[in-house]
This record gives C-alpha cells, sequence and structure tokens, in this order.
C-alpha cells in the first residue's frame, strides 16, 4: 500500500494518526502487536526514525506498550481511550466551528436533520 504525505504537519505525526485510526477501526486489537519500526520504514519508504517517534508518541499515550524482544503490543483498553479522546475533540473543537459554520449559511435545523439523515441511509 502506497501512503501519501502531506505537507500540513510532520510524517512521525501523520504516521501516528494512522495508527491510531488502525487501532479505532478493530485493525489492530487489545493485545494484538504492530507492525516493527523496520517493516513499516521499508512499506512506507521512511526514515526508521520517523516510526519511532511516531511510535514513542502512542508509548507515551498509553495506546501501545514495549515488549522487550518482542515488539509493540496494543494496551487494554486502548481503542476506548481513543474513542474517548476523538469524542471529546469533536465535541469541544470540532462541533463549535460546525455550528458556526451551518449559521454562517443559514442552514436551517430542519434541513441539517434531514442531511444527516440522507447519509445515514447511505453510509
Amino acid at each position: 500500500m502506497q501512503q501519501q504525505w502531506n505537507d500540513d504537519q510532520p510524517i512521525y505525526r501523520q504516521l501516528r494518526d494512522r495508527m491510531v485510526g488502525l487501532i479505532m477501526e478493530g485493525a489492530y486489537t487489545e493485545g494484538d502487536a504492530i507492525p516493527s519500526v523496520r517493516a513499516v520504514s521499508a512499506e512506507f519508504q521512511i526514515n526508521h526514525l520517523t516510526v519511532s517517534k511516531a511510535y514513542q508518541e502512542l508509548v507515551d499515550e498509553g495506546l501501545v506498550e514495549k515488549k522487550r524482544g518482542l515488539g509493540m503490543f496494543v494496551i487494554e483498553g486502548a481503542r476506548e481511550k481513543i474513542l474517548n479522546a476523538e469524542k471529546e475533540k469533536f465535541l469541544s473543537i470540532e462541533l463549535p466551528k460546525l455550528i458556526q459554520r451551518i449559521v454562517q449559511l443559514g442552514i436551517s435545523k430542519d434541513e441539517l436533520v434531514e442531511h444527516i439523515n440522507n447519509a445515514e441511509e447511505t453510509a
């Protein structure tokens, strides 16, 4: 799989976000080993120090743990921790901006609910 990196944030941060997304989606569940630094470095053709930095953030956030000689593993409760953090981020940062934009555009609650219902049906 080819990974496209953007210039908006450092690659280690994008890699960290990608791993968080994979844990949140259930691609890696509690107790699963995540790919080695070497494997990720080779797959995405990025420096191993970049991968190590991304993985260290996951360790610092309490989402994965290092097991000497075995690799890195998803910690119990990591998915729940990520979901709670993402919900809080959405409700405190993203939703207020979205509401502000809705008000600017003059979209009524009825219109919004109708679009949400339509989107849910097609999802």
